[in-house]
């Protein structure tokens, strides 16, 4: 139900491996900012599927910085169905005196900013306290219960409890109580089994753990994490994942029935639509448009849909609402849908024991069209996935498979085409133009930005865009309207400006965009320009970009030397450039191809990307010579 690393953000700032500041050998020690002194937490099943888990934990404060962090903790919990009670908070000074934190050193606030108002949409609750007098070298001490007053589903019950490589545990202990006939699934890893117990109808197990040295990790890239890999335990009721799609939709589903005021809407919007698929993003269209995203989603707290008509009178949801109202209205229009759980963050795999936590978002799956949906997203065109929702596992809620995935975005799905014409006066100043065509992520991720652009900067973009270049200028902007929900984007700048060569005289310029633009060649290789490994699997995604450029010179400027043609290929990546100077006009074009397929990464590609960007980069910085 709850995956914690040590549930408290500040706590978990000066607990994360060291190595986030940098790779080091294997088997070197971390620098430590903090140690947790002690770690012990406790979760209690009941017998109605209610339960409570109380944590216990000390610190201590190794160096100054961690101190502005360590001097407060949260904890987070659900206000619909969890009570949180602070049991103890304290410094204990390096002299030995306990120092208790007051009352008044205590915040609670909710989604409102009021502790007394109910949630709407977010059902959660941050409890803030604040430890006194902390300097380093004290510890501070932190004890909590958080009591659930109902199960999230009902009759089941999940946790997740995992420990990172890179903190010092000096004395962990985890346990588990639960009634002893309960049916349920246990995964521990690298865990030290302390008791095994059994009384009165319940069962209590623990488990000890310790990591008193922690080594520096080479790891620097966490854009795909398994918690599986880490030391800790999964323990579910859930008998599968399909479960868990089962518990959500019981109580989804009902909420997605088509009443009169949805079927009303159902045919304003699609009355001038054709076919079902025109049907079916029209009002995909319209959820993603006009119901405002409001976060929340499934987790810990509500995890049943608001009714319809609230939906629709606010103009706002979370993910549940969205996939709801979208279900109903395609039902409206007899388009059948179901929904689907996934995770939208960096988890790509599910637990080998079922688990709640695994997934955090809703999305709808349209069986007709073989199409996975986000409409929590107002800028990803019917068709697309956003970035998030890719590649990951999808539990349906009716027609389960196991196994299945959305789709990555196949190779050659993110392409831009940018084409430069610079002509460079006697004074060394240019005038020209900056031609872009984008298409796939490249467009949605620019439309975004534009959009949200105010009207001010849009009549400014070019001068400001030069001039974060370190170029004085002018010029005009003109291109698509960034509204349009569709998955390419044609824009348009032209401008004027000084200071690009030193001209009359000799030098030199390196070829790069004068412009801003989503995927310059310039960026293939950023991604393989560290020299540090990548031990581990990471994000990515394949992309095509090709630049030309048409210099035109001055008839007194005489170009010495240009960049030298090349041609780069490996398995999942491609660079071709070419450089022809005729008369007074240099013609340049540049192309690179990523071909990657899906959305998760061997390290193995990780080296593949470093190679490339050795080859291909001073390519890339070569300098046109004249005089």
């Amino acid at each position: 139900m709850k995956a914690r690393l040590l549930h408290t953000a500040a706590l978990l700032m000066f607990t994360l491996p060291a190595s986030a500041a940098g790779a080091a050998p294997a088997g070197e020690p971390a620098e430590l900012y903090t140690r947790l002194e002690r770690y012990h937490v406790r979760y209690s099943l009941n017998d109605d599927y209610t339960s409570s888990e109380t944590h216990d934990w000390a610190m201590k404060v190794l160096k100054e910085k961690a101190l502005s962090s360590a001097k407060e903790t949260s904890i987070s919990y659900s206000t619909s169905i969890e009570k949180a009670e602070v049991l103890s908070a304290y410094t204990i000074k390096a002299d030995g005196r306990r120092i208790d934190a007051p009352k008044s050193n205590f915040q609670v606030e909710t989604n409102t900013g009021n502790a007394k108002d109910a949630p709407v949409y977010s059902d959660r609750t941050t409890l803030t306290v604040v430890f006194p007098e902390v300097a380093v070298g004290d510890s501070v001490g932190f004890s909590y219960k958080l009591t659930q007053t109902e199960p999230m589903f009902p009759k089941q019950y999940s946790i997740v409890q995992y420990f990172n490589r890179g903190t010092a545990y000096d004395d962990a202990k985890i346990t588990l109580d639960y009634p002893a006939a309960l049916a349920a699934q246990l995964d521990v890893r690298e865990l030290t089994p302390d008791s095994s117990t059994e009384k009165n109808g319940r069962k209590e197990l623990s488990w000890t753990f310790s990591n008193k040295v922690p080594l520096k990790d080479k790891r620097n890239d966490y854009s795909v994490f398994d918690v599986d890999t880490l030391p800790g335990l999964a323990f579910s009721t859930f008998k599968s994942y399909a479960d868990i799609a089962q518990a959500y939709g019981a109580r989804a589903t009902p909420k997605a029935a088509v009443s009169e005021e949805v079927q009303a809407l159902a045919d304003q919007i699609a009355k001038d639509q054709k076919t079902p698929r025109d049907t079916a993003r029209a009002l995909y269209d319209w959820v993603s448009t006009n119901i405002t995203y409001a976060g929340n989603c499934i987790g810990t707290g509500a995890v049943v849909p608001h009714d319809i008509s609230f939906i629709l009178k606010n103009k706002m949801g979370d993910c549940k609402d969205h996939a709801t109202l979208l279900q109903a209205l395609l039902a409206a229009r007899k388009i059948d849908s179901t929904q689907a759980l996934i995770n939208a963050g960096s988890g790509y795999r599910l637990a080998k024991v079922p688990v709640v936590s695994r997934v955090n978002h809703v999305i709808n799956y349209l069986p007709a069209f073989d199409l996975f949906v986000d409409s929590t997203s107002d800028s990803t065109p019917f068709g697309m996935l956003p970035y998030s929702s890719q590649d990951k596992p999808a539990l349906m809620v009716d027609g389960f498979k196991e196994g299945l995935k959305t789709p990555a975005a196949p190779a050659g799905s993110n392409v831009q085409t940018m084409k430069t014409r610079i002509r460079i006066n006697d004074d060394g100043s240019v005038s020209g133009s900056v031609d872009v065509a984008l298409k796939g992520q490249y467009a949605l991720g620019l439309r975004e930005g534009l959009r949200n652009a105010s009207k001010e900067n849009m009549d400014d973009m070019v001068k400001n865009v030069l001039k974060g270049m370190g170029y004085t200028g002018t010029g005009k902007f003109e291109g698509d309207d960034p509204a349009a929900l569709i998955n390419a984007l044609n824009y348009k700048a032209s401008f004027e400006f000084k200071n690009f060569t030193q001209f009359p005289g000799a030098g030199a310029f390196v070829i790069h965009p004068v412009f801003v633009s989503s995927a310059p060649v310039a960026r293939f290789t950023a991604v393989g320009a560290d020299d540090e490994a990548t031990p581990t699997e990471f994000a990515c995604s394949n992309g095509a970009s090709l630049e030309e450029y048409v210099f035109t010179f001055p008839k007194k400027m005489k170009v010495l030397a240009v960049p030298d043609n090349m041609t780069f290929k490996s398995a999942n990546i491609s660079y071709k450039a070419s450089y022809r100077l005729k008369g007074n006009q240099l013609t340049v074009t540049r192309e690179v191809d990523d071909h990657t397929r899906g959305n998760v990464c061997a390290a193995a590609i990780a080296e593949e990307y470093k190679a490339f960007s050795k080859k291909v980069l001073p390519n890339l910085k070569a300098q046109v010579v004249y005089k």
